[in-house]
């Protein structure tokens, strides 16, 4: 080797030894800011800023937020509310509450969350830091606290609720491809949303009734919060207040200040977000009787290993979530097990296997509940079925207990780009294998047969899991999706409430007292560096990329969630492109 090439590998090896020794500065002083809480005065006021969205997963890897990629855990804001539930330095808690990026099911547990403050004593503030056109659900947040305040300028129209739903069909059939279906259940809408132009009857039917269901509890919601009746509200909501005056005048909120204006009216210390983050349990003393494992089922269920897409979302990878199920359940330190789902569904076959490993881990008699977020749905919803117990928010999207199978048939829009296709078969039913023709009649029964036998197997796990005949399941499956509030009326949940309502009940099974602490447990293990710098890495990319894509928030959801389903088999979901704001 030349003088010029050893020159090159000696400055090489120095420069990461530099990196290496930069890398393990950053980590030491990570730990040691995050090991030292701060110190905060009696009578303080913390400062929770409530803004965007928040995951149903473990907080990200350290490498991963090193290099700027950060989830924020939803299960991290609820630990933070529940810490200064119980501290007694603080006086008052004001919520920032910007733009949210949730559903009525975290929003529906935030309340709570915020409500459980003034129980323990503690004044609570909403400040509304908002200009926006669509703020029903930050309002409904902030309506928990004792007082409301608006930023003067702001604009917080609470105008109600609506629902929208996307229909795909149109795009389909300008560019030539049709689909060959096969679905169970007259409410599984999915279908729609994917091939269709429209609502079915049926689909307007369940949409109403969802649409119904969270506008009782939104109204409900405020109107006990405020302190006025339902139908002031409702004339409230009609009347279409939007600037502060108007807002104040119908008793909707307090009155309008900066946030500055309002901490030096409430005088005291204040404490920031970042700077409390740093409290540790045992500062508030925290001393936990049991440990409980908290295992995620965030986004599409699918086949394999793996916590999130390519770009970046988590997924509900069915041999992960089983692994982490059965490591739970064997290691003696865990005394009961809490699966957290946030799942619109997906594959069928990944929902049984989730589903089979929670049945080998029942053999060990640990209590395992299921808790749900926004979302439990279709193949999130089979998955609940194998829990002991499971618990819904009122607002949680949940049930659609049905299947659908899409095969695309690709020979028109092959045709219009100038491109023949012919095709070779062996075997009565080997059109199910080709990609431009539709199915002949006896391949299309099959297919159907296929998608029955499914729905079939669906109910019956459902029977098992919550001790019905399958005759009662089907009355309330066939696709048709609930708020958390009706699937207990109907018999699909055991009990309304977030995660402090799914740790009660493990309390009560453990036969624990009603206030003993208990320790959430993430499962699975953190991943290694490697790993780490791979996730990392890739999510990064693909996740830019997505990001500069001119389509829809919902419409890039969807992009997401397909490209994680395998199209080749039965799919358990709901349907897809709904949101109430």
């Amino acid at each position: 080797m030349g003088r010029t090439g050893g020159r090159a590998v000696k400055r090489s090896r120095k420069i990461r030894i530099g990196l290496l020794i930069a890398f393990g500065v950053i980590i030491a002083v990570f730990f040691l800011r995050s090991e030292r809480g701060p110190d905060i005065e009696p009578g303080s006021t913390l400062v929770l800023e409530l803004e965007g969205g928040y995951v149903e997963a473990p907080r990200a890897p350290l490498l991963t937020r090193l290099i700027g990629e950060d989830r924020r855990p939803f299960v991290a804001l609820l630990s933070q509310l529940a810490t200064a539930e119980r501290d007694d330095r603080l006086e008052t808690v004001v919520l920032v509450i910007r733009h949210l990026e949730i559903g009525w099911g975290k929003a529906g547990e935030l309340r709570r969350a915020i409500t459980r403050l003034h129980e323990a004593g503690l004044a609570t503030v909403a400040f509304l830091d908002l200009a926006s056109f669509s703020a029903s659900r930050e309002y409904f947040v902030a309506s928990a606290a004792r007082d409301i305040y608006i930023v003067p300028g702001g604009a917080v129209p609470v105008v109600g609720l609506a629902a929208e739903y996307f229909f795909l069909g149109g795009l389909w059939q300008k560019l030539g491809i049709d689909f060959d279906v096969g679905k169970a259940g007259k409410y599984k809408s999915a279908v729609e949303s994917l091939a269709g132009t429209g609502m079915s009857d049926a689909s307007r039917e369940m949409a109403n009734s969802l649409l119904d269901s969270v506008n009782d509890a939104f109204v409900s919601g405020i109107a006990e919060g405020r302190e006025l009746e339902p139908a002031a509200v409702v004339r409230a909501i009609d009347d279409g207040p939007i600037l502060p005056a108007e807002l104040e005048a119908l008793g909707l909120v307090d009155g309008s200040l900066h946030l500055d204006e309002l901490l030096d009216q409430l005088g005291g210390s204040v404490v920031r977000q970042r700077e409390y983050a740093r409290v540790q349990p045992g500062d508030v003393g925290f001393e936990p009787e049991a440990q409980v494992a908290l295992i995620y089922g965030t986004g599409p269920v699918v086949q394999g290993h793996g916590s999130r897409s390519r770009g970046g979302e988590p997924v509900f990878a069915a041999e992960s979530v089983g692994q982490a199920i059965l490591d739970a359940a064997e290691d003696d330190e865990i005394a009961a097990i809490i699966l957290r789902i946030d799942s619109p569904g997906g594959s069928a076959l990944a929902s049984e296997q989730i589903w089979r490993a929670l049945q080998r881990a029942k053999q060990h008699g640990k209590p395992i509940v299921a808790s749900f977020s926004d979302l439990a749905a279709s193949g999130g919803y089979y998955v609940a079925v194998g829990a002991d117990a499971i618990v819904s928010q009122s607002g949680s999207l949940t049930g659609s207990i049905g299947v659908f199978a899409l095969r695309p048939v690709l020979g028109r829009a092959l045709e219009k780009l100038g491109v023949n296709l012919e095709s070779l078969t062996r075997g009565r039913y080997a059109d199910f294998l080709l990609a431009g023709e539709p199915l002949s009649e006896g391949a299309r029964a099959r297919l159907q047969d296929t998608v029955s036998d499914t729905y079939r197997l669906f109910v019956e796990r459902v029977a098992l899991g919550r001790s019905l005949s399958t005759q009662a399941v089907d009355a309330v499956a066939q696709g048709r999706v609930w708020t958390g509030r009706q699937a207990l009326e109907v018999g699909l949940v055991d009990e309304l409430g977030g995660l402090h309502t799914a740790v009660d009940h493990v309390r009560r099974s453990l036969g624990l007292a009603a206030k003993a602490d208990v320790a959430l447990v993430p499962f699975p293990s953190p991943l290694s560096l490697g790993e780490e710098i791979a996730e990392a890495l890739e999510s990064r990319i693909v996740g830019l990329v997505l990001a500069e894509l001119p389509v829809s928030h919902a419409l890039r959801r969807m992009g997401s969630w397909l490209a994680h389903i395998q199209g080749d088999g039965p799919l358990l979901v709901p349907p897809l492109l709904v949101e109430i704001r």
